[in-house]
């Protein structure tokens, strides 16, 4: 990634280039890309094809200003945060579902970031609803966030999920928002090609929730969160609040993509698996 990469994406974010790569700035960087870049799935269904390319990735975000799902977003936050001088982590998870059941093998990238001043974070931009700031890899401390209350756990072999899939790997996490287990975490890095088998069953997949729904959602800038579900926009306030409307034309959709979410589409999208649900 050189300087005029950076320099792009920096200013995707409205950001300023960090003097030192501290858990400061991290934190600051971490808001930003989540009001900046949504969380979308919207190349799924409109038949683009996702590369885990760290050329490819940076090129969606910062010429395209497009957003992505986790292994896009994670992949060039990642990139963007070892450009900048922090040291990057590649993480693979396995997220929880229906009755605390885990999903497939790499089914979720996240980072484990250490900063100048020593700390060890989880940054994570692409989870959709989250955290807003990083997490401390710090094992059952609990830390309150815009996003709810999270703690990191040892995933032990009596920890929830084991029915779902096979038992904790040693060293493996869990992370909880609000009391309810998100996604189970190992801790050995990975590269981003590791990732590769995951993206394409999550986007090409008939029993993946992705290829069955349409969503683009980011947080606002007042700490709340806008979602275009399909033609269904959610507002939530900060204070949870929520407010809906159904759009009713496609020229209202394309105006919201455009002027809430910063994506200029030709066409709207189509739900690539209709007959899974909407």
């Amino acid at each position: 990634m050189d300087s005029a990469q950076v320099d792009a994406y920096l200013r995707r974010l409205g950001a300023v280039r960090p003097a030192s790569p501290t858990s400061e700035a991290l934190r600051e960087l971490h808001l930003r890309h989540l009001r900046a870049v949504p969380f979308e799935n919207l190349s799924i269904h409109l038949g683009e094809e996702i590369v885990l390319e760290e050329g490819r990735l940076l090129e969606k975000v910062t010429t395209a200003r497009r957003g992505g799902f986790c292994y896009e977003l994670n992949g060039a936050f990642g990139t963007l945060l070892a450009a900048l001088g922090y040291e990057v982590e590649l993480l693979a998870g396995r997220v929880y579902g229906d009755e605390e059941r885990l999903g497939i093998p790499y089914d979720h990238l996240a980072l484990r970031v250490r900063t100048a001043d020593g700390a060890t974070w989880l940054a994570d931009v692409g989870f959709g609803a989250h955290s807003h700031h990083p997490l401390a890899l710090e094992e059952g401390v609990e830390q309150k966030d815009p996003g709810g209350t999270f703690r990191v756990r040892a995933a032990g072999p009596d920890a929830a999920g084991v029915t779902g899939g096979g038992r904790a790997g040693a060293g493996d996490l869990d992370v909880l928002r609000n009391g309810s287990p998100q996604y189970r975490l190992e801790t050995r890095p990975r590269a981003l090609g590791d990732f590769a088998a995951g993206a394409w069953w999550h986007s090409t997949s008939p029993l993946s929730h992705f290829t069955r729904s349409l969503v683009c959602s980011r947080i606002t800038e007042d700490g709340g969160r806008i979602t275009l579900g399909g033609r269904t926009l959610t507002t939530t306030a900060a204070d949870g609040t929520r407010g809906t409307r159904e759009l009713e034309t496609d020229e209202e959709v394309l105006k919201v993509y455009r002027e809430r979410f910063g994506i200029e589409l030709s066409r709207v999208p189509t739900v690539r698996n209709p007959d899974q649900g909407s």
